[in-house]
């Protein structure tokens, strides 16, 4: 099977602070990684450099076998926070629409195959009914939808999320959850969470970050384990890669 990302020797440093030391990571197409770590270990940013808006200091990555310059077109992001203005006047659609612009649209410009793509991914997350509502009204399991959507409306063979459910209560996580894990069936998944006694149903492997980076496959993590201590998941990874 073909590598979906690699990254070999990666240091990242920023304002003279070390972020991320000596980082390899193989990640396989179709795999669905979570990176899991403290606040402030490096998660964010091994994302960004990841999908090439940071450059390491050292260091090689690759994503689908390409430089990330070269593959950006291949990727879908969604952010951990949106930053919009509830008030500006933008559909559900046309949120999902941007996600078929590139580097080259200065004015944007949707074709049929645009809004047929976007359509598409719409009913994949079940939001379909949601393409003329005002985006700012939707409620926050919506959102998260809509931008999924737009983030796969262009076709992407990665999607990177950045804590997608942070804003949303249990239930509408579990639907989430839900959806990537179909989705996963023809696309590499990567995923910041700091809940893995959730994500652990779903993901197949565990990068614990920290300035450094270990993986696990989730079969090496006891999940029984993990539901009976839940309130400090984390804990229990720290201390098996030592970070």
């Amino acid at each position: 099977m073909c590598m979906a990302v690699q990254l070999k020797g990666v240091n990242f440093t920023y304002d003279f602070k070390l972020i991320l030391e000596d980082i390899h990571l193989e990640i396989k197409e179709r795999d669905f990684l979570a990176i899991i770590g403290p606040n402030g270990g490096g998660k964010t940013t091994l994302l960004r450099l990841i999908l090439g808006s940071l450059r390491p200091d050292k260091g090689e990555i690759h994503v689908l076998g390409l430089p990330v310059n070269k593959a950006r077109h291949f990727m879908g992001y969604v952010p951990q926070h949106e930053v919009f203005d509830k008030d500006f006047p933008v559909s559900a659609m046309e949120m999902v629409l941007m996600g078929r612009l590139n580097a080259k649209s200065f004015f944007p410009f949707y074709s049929r195959d645009d809004y047929a793509a976007a359509k598409e991914t719409m009913g994949v997350l079940g939001v379909e009914d949601l393409a003329d509502y005002h985006y700012g009204e939707l409620s926050g399991g919506q959102k998260q939808r809509v931008l999924i959507a737009r983030a796969l409306a262009g076709r992407p063979k990665l999607l990177v999320l950045d804590e997608p459910t942070s804003s949303v209560d249990s239930r509408v996580e579990q639907d989430i959850y839900e959806l990537l894990a179909k989705l996963n069936k023809e696309i590499t998944i990567i995923i910041v969470s700091h809940d893995l006694g959730f994500v652990s149903s779903y993901v197949n492997k565990v990068a614990c970050l920290n300035k450094r980076l270990a993986i696990h496959n989730i079969e090496e993590i006891s999940r029984d384990i993990i539901s009976e201590l839940y309130k400090s998941p984390i804990e229990i990874i720290e201390h098996q890669c030592f970070l």
